[in-house]
């Protein structure tokens, strides 16, 4: 059992190796974006995109369907 365990863990740190690899960088300006929205989600939302996603949600019925789906009995 453990040398299954261990023959797996092997082999998905190798895939894990060769898909990291595998990721290229056309241009700076791709790197730069990259950058900027792992940032971004280091630091979370502001306010008003909070409220924003609030709103959309609502448009779109998601806290309706929400309200439904646990709704006390």
């Amino acid at each position: 059992m453990k040398s299954t365990i261990v023959a797996f863990a092997l082999a998905a740190s190798a895939l894990t190796g060769v898909a990291h690899a595998a990721v290229t960088h056309g241009s700076t300006v791709d790197v730069q974006t990259q950058q900027a929205v792992a940032n971004r989600a280091v630091l979370g939302k502001t306010r008003a995109e909070v409220k924003q996603e609030l709103v959309q949600a609502q448009r779109d019925g998601q806290i309706a369907a929400l309200r439904s789906l646990y709704q006390g009995s």
